[in-house]
């Protein structure tokens, strides 16, 4: 009678399984704990991707890179520096108008709880109830310093992201050829022409998506600036650049965000004329918008159908939050490029039926 004896490669397969795990480990910690940098790197990609071809613009006419990428920084910080004045002022003045108004506003509330629920409430005796309580109004300022300094800590925490996104974006946006001869010198010759042609493609879809958005932000925020002004409406200016930006740089949502601070502001100033004004007009313009200007726009930039754009930006979410949904259709319509080039297509054959 003889012993089984143990196969060879038993040992070999347990000892290599057990590398492949240990492998598995170590490689989604190191991802867990690089998330942040690789999600940075992946923005700091994709902007230079988009501002490569103003770069290369400028680079054709004699500048050095270098300049032409700080020049298109100082642009893009004076825009951002005139938005984030505009709605702060918005912002600013209608706390402003709010804390004026706040007496009004509550001896209006106490006059109705008093008329609806037949009480006899009193604004003094609130005040002197809310003043008597000092347990309260500590803990409530307590509460108020640790939600200020989380905020300011989020605050620096995102000053020092963006430092970090424009230094990386810096450096590959003006190393960008030398870049791209780095990684298609990583591949076979036989490769290198589809490598170098899914990066065009790449650089052609993102800066068109850009440039497109930008086109129409730029549009939308005149048609409705003219609208804001034509009615009267307070902070024209401002909430013409927030409408413009924000419904085409936010993802699926952006349009009813664009739409609902003019309305508020309108309805706060006692207009609801105003507001119903502006709610028809931000619906007939999404029609033409759809319907008339982003199909002539994107036909020659970013060609995508809605139903996979939306499925993209949800995906895109679902992956990377609010950095995976905005990049992730200049994403969507690379692959389709890029797959529209290289995939086979063949006619499809006429039906014998009928």
């Amino acid at each position: 009678m003889t012993e089984s004896a143990v196969p060879r490669w038993l040992p070999r397969a347990l000892v290599l399984a057990l590398l492949f795990y240990a492998g598995f480990l170590i490689s989604q910690w190191a991802l867990g704990r690089l998330k942040d940098l690789l999600v940075t790197l992946l923005v700091s990609l994709f902007v230079a991707l988009a501002i490569e071809p103003a770069v290369d613009a400028m680079a054709r006419r004699g500048m050095r890179r270098g300049i032409a990428v700080m020049i298109v920084f100082v642009v893009l910080l004076a825009a951002t520096a005139l938005f984030v004045f505009a709605l702060g002022s918005l912002f600013v003045d209608q706390v402003v108008q709010f804390a004026g108004n706040l007496p009004r506003y509550v001896d209006s509330v106490v006059s109705w709880i008093n008329r609806t629920f037949e009480q006899k409430i009193s604004v003094r005796d609130l005040q002197s109830k809310l003043l008597s309580d000092s347990n309260a109004l500590k803990t409530y300022a307590e509460k108020l310093a640790g939600n200020v300094w989380g905020v300011s800590s989020s605050v620096l925490g995102g000053v020092f992201r963006t430092f970090t996104v424009a230094l990386f974006t810096f450096y590959l946006a003006a190393d960008a050829p030398k870049l791209r001869a780095e990684v298609v010198s990583l591949f076979p010759p036989r490769k290198q022409a589809a490598i170098t042609r899914a990066w065009m493609i790449a650089l052609d879809k993102t800066g068109g998506y850009i440039y497109s958005r930008a086109l129409m932000a730029l549009v939308s925020g005149v048609a409705h600036g003219i609208l804001f002004w034509a009615i009267g409406l307070p902070y024209a200016l401002a909430l013409a650049i927030w409408v413009g930006l924000v419904s085409q740089f936010i993802p699926t949502v952006g349009t009813y965000l664009a739409g609902a601070l003019p309305i508020l502001i309108a309805l706060t100033n006692g207009r609801p004329g105003a507001a119903l004004v502006i709610l028809v007009f931000v619906v007939v313009y999404q029609q033409f918008e759809n319907y008339i200007l982003q199909p002539r726009i994107t036909s020659k930039t970013v060609d995508i159908h809605p139903a996979v754009a939306f499925g993209a930006v949800i995906a895109g979410a679902a992956l990377l939050g609010g950095v995976g949904a905005i990049i992730a259709i200049p994403l969507t319509a690379t692959a389709q490029s890029f797959l529209s080039a290289y995939v086979k297509r063949y006619e499809v054959a006429a039906s014998d039926s009928g």
